[in-house]
C-alpha cells in the first residue's frame, strides 16, 4: 500500500501537507467546546453571570466557525490530493500496460486489467481521502479527548483504560480476517467483468444461437458469487460497529453512574460530568472513524496489491541497451519452437526457413497449423521459446523494438478500429502523412470508393470497434492504415477474408506494385491469394511441410494439392 505513495507528486504533495493542518484546526476547536460548555454550567449558570455566559457562548460560536473552516478545508485539500494521485497512478498503470507483451497481458487477462485500472485505483483514492482526514482526526480527537477528560477527573478517566484497549483488540481481530475476504471480492469483480465483456462483444453470436438464457445463467452465477463475497466481507467488518457502540455506551453508563455518585458526594461538579460525557462521545466518534479507516484500509490494501502486481511486472519482451541497427530486411527462422506459456504444448516446432528481402511469400495451411503464431514472432509480439528469428542477420531480440516495429506493418486477423473518424483511423499508421498519401493508400486498399460514398468522406464517424462498418470495409481501412506506414516488411494475416475474390485480387495487385522493394508475407485460407507468390510455405500441426512455388507444391505436397482441389477443383489442381 505504502509503495503507491510515491505517485503523490507535484500539487498533490502540497495538498496532502495542508490537509492535516486544516484537520488539526477542526480537532482543536472540537476539543474546546465541551470545556467551554462546562464553564458555562459550573461558572455562568451557577453564579448567574449572564455576561460570562454570553462571552463564553461567543467563544463557542467562534470555535465552531473556525472548526467548520478547518473541516471544509481538509475535505477540499484531501480530495484534491487523492484525485491528483489517482490521475498519476492511472497514467502510470496505463503506460506500464503499454510496455507489456501479449504474453504478459494474457497472464493478467483484459477484464482484470480494466478492473485494476478503474475500481482498484478508486479504492486507493478513497483510502487516501480517509487517511488525510481520519488518520489525523481520529488519533488526535481520541488522545485529546482523553487528556481533556483526565483534566476534568482522573478517577473517571480510568474507564478509558478498559474501553479503548477492548476496541483496539476487536479491530485487530477483524482486520486479520477481513483482508483475504476483500482480496477474494476483487477477484469476483474480475469474473463479473469477464462475463460482461464476453457477452457484450459476443452479442451477435449470442442472439444468433439464442444463447440469451445460457448467458443470463452464467452472469447470474458470477453475480451471485460477487454478492456472497461482498456480504461476507461487509459482515466481517460491520460487526465492528455494534462492538464499538456497545463498549462506548457501557462507558457512558459507567460515567453517569460513578460521576453521579461523585456529584452527590460533592467531589465533582455537574458541568464537568456533561463535559466528560461530551469528551467520551468525541472519543467514541474518533474510534468509529478509526474503524472506518480500517475498513477502507483492508479493501484498499487488497486493491493496492493488485495494482502493484502490474507495476512490478517485468515485461517479458524488453529492449537491450546495446541494440543493433538493421540495414537489410531478409527474414530467417532458425530452429524455432514456440509455446504461449510454460504449461502449454508447442504451437510451433523446429521451424527453419528463410525469406529474402523483396520477396512475396504466401503462408497457407490447415486451421490451427500455427501460421499467425509464426508471423507474430517477427515483430516480437511474442518471443520464441527456442531458436532464433533473424532480420538482416540480426536476432530480433537484439534490435530496438522501436526500429523493429516501425519497419514492420501488420494487418491482423481481427479488424480493430478505434472510435473517431475514418481519417484518424488511417492516419493512425502514420500521423505525419499528408492527405495525398492517405488518398493513395485508400485507393490501393480499395477503400476510396466506399469512403467517398459517405456523406462526410474521410471525416465520417467510426464507432467503437468500427461497428457501423461492414467486415470488408473494416479490413480495407486496416490495410490502408498499414500501407500508409510504408513498411519494409508487410504482413497480411488473413486480412482479405471478408472481401470478394475480385476485390481481393485488386488489393493484391495494388500491394505488389506499391511494395516492390518490401518483403510481403501473406497468410491466407484461399489459394487464390497466394498462388502467384514467389514462394509458398505450407504448414501443418506447427511444422513446415513444404516450401515452393504453386506448381512445385501441386506436384510435391499432398496437403497443398488437397486444398487446391477443394478450392479450385480437381482439374485445376492437376493441371496447375
Amino acid at each position: 500500500m505504502f509503495k503507491l505513495f510515491k505517485y503523490m507528486k507535484g500539487p498533490a504533495v502540497i495538498f496532502a501537507l495542508i490537509s492535516p493542518f486544516m484537520m488539526l484546526i477542526e480537532v482543536t476547536m472540537d476539543l474546546m467546546q465541551p470545556k467551554l460548555l462546562s464553564d458555562i454550567i459550573d461558572i455562568g449558570v451557577a453564579k448567574r453571570d449572564i455576561s460570562f455566559i454570553f462571552f463564553t457562548g461567543i467563544k463557542m460560536i467562534s470555535a465552531a466557525l473556525f472548526g467548520f473552516i478547518g473541516g471544509a478545508g481538509c475535505a477540499v485539500f484531501s480530495s484534491a490530493a487523492s484525485m491528483n494521485m489517482g490521475e498519476k497512478l492511472r497514467q502510470t498503470l496505463f503506460d506500464k500496460i503499454q510496455t507489456l507483451s501479449f504474453a504478459d497481458i494474457d497472464k493478467f487477462k483484459t477484464s482484470s486489467i480494466i478492473t485494476r485500472l478503474t475500481n482498484d485505483v478508486t479504492q486507493v483514492q478513497n483510502m487516501i481521502i480517509m487517511a488525510l482526514r481520519g488518520a489525523i482526526r481520529a488519533p488526535f480527537l481520541c488522545l485529546g479527548g482523553i487528556v481533556m477528560a483526565a483534566s476534568l477527573s482522573k478517577n473517571l478517566s480510568i474507564i478509558f483504560l478498559a474501553a479503548v484497549p477492548m476496541v483496539l483488540i476487536a479491530v485487530i481481530i477483524v482486520l486479520k480476517k477481513s483482508f483475504p475476504l476483500f482480496s477474494a471480492l476483487q477477484e469476483k469483480i474480475d469474473a463479473v467483468n469477464t462475463v460482461m465483456r464476453e457477452s457484450i462483444l459476443g452479442i451477435r453470436v449470442i442472439k444468433v444461437f439464442t444463447l440469451e438464457d445460457k448467458q443470463r445463467e452464467k452472469f447470474d452465477g458470477v453475480n451471485y458469487d460477487l454478492t456472497n463475497s461482498s456480504i461476507q466481507a461487509q459482515n466481517m467488518n460491520m460487526i465492528l460497529w455494534p462492538i464499538v457502540t456497545l463498549i462506548m455506551n457501557i462507558s457512558v453508563i459507567a460515567v453517569l453512574w460513578f460521576g453521579g455518585n461523585m456529584v452527590n458526594n460533592g467531589t465533582l461538579q455537574i458541568g464537568k460530568i456533561m463535559a466528560f460525557i461530551n469528551y467520551l462521545l468525541q472519543i467514541m466518534h474518533s474510534l468509529i472513524l478509526f474503524v472506518m479507516i480500517v475498513l477502507n484500509f483492508t479493501r484498499a490494501k487488497a486493491s493496492a496489491n493488485r495494482i502493484n502486481e502490474i507495476l512490478d511486472c517485468v515485461p517479458s519482451i524488453q529492449n537491450l541497451e546495446d541494440s543493433k541497427e538493421v540495414n537489410s530486411f531478409d527474414i530467417e527462422f532458425k530452429n524455432v519452437s514456440f509455446k504461449y506459456n510454460a504449461h502449454s504444448d508447442n504451437v510451433l516446432t523446429d521451424i527453419s526457413v528463410k525469406i529474402n528481402q523483396g520477396e512475396n511469400v504466401g503462408i497457407i495451411g490447415t486451421t490451427g497449423s500455427g501460421k499467425s503464431s509464426l508471423v507474430s514472432l517477427i515483430p516480437r509480439l511474442y518471443d520464441v521459446t527456442e531458436g532464433q528469428v533473424l532480420i538482416g542477420g540480426i536476432d530480433v531480440k537484439n534490435i530496438s523494438l522501436k526500429q523493429l516495429r516501425e519497419n514492420i506493418g501488420v494487418v491482423l486477423q481481427d479488424s480493430i478500429l478505434f472510435s473517431g473518424t475514418i481519417e484518424e483511423n488511417i492516419m493512425f499508421g502514420n500521423e505525419h502523412a499528408d492527405f495525398q498519401t492517405m488518398e493513395a493508400v485508400s485507393i490501393d486498399a480499395q477503400a476510396y470508393e466506399f469512403i467517398m460514398e459517405k456523406e462526410n468522406g474521410y471525416k465520417s464517424i467510426v464507432e467503437q470497434r468500427g461497428k457501423n462498418l461492414s467486415g470488408g470495409q473494416k479490413q480495407r481501412i486496416n490495410i490502408a492504415r498499414t500501407l500508409i506506414r510504408n513498411p519494409r516488411i508487410l504482413i497480411l494475416d488473413d486480412s482479405t477474408s471478408a472481401l470478394d475474390m475480385a476485390t481481393e485480387a485488386k488489393v493484391q495487385n495494388s500491394i505488389n506494385k506499391r511494395m516492390v522493394q518490401s518483403t510481403v508475407i501473406i497468410i491466407a485460407q484461399r489459394i487464390s491469394a497466394v498462388m502467384n507468390a514467389d514462394k509458398i510455405i505450407v504448414m501443418d500441426k506447427g511444422r513446415i511441410c513444404h516450401v515452393g512455388t504453386h506448381k512445385d507444391l501441386l506436384n510435391n505436397c499432398e496437403i497443398y494439392k488437397s486444398i487446391a482441389a477443394a478450392q479450385l477443383g480437381e482439374e485445376a489442381a492437376v493441371n496447375g
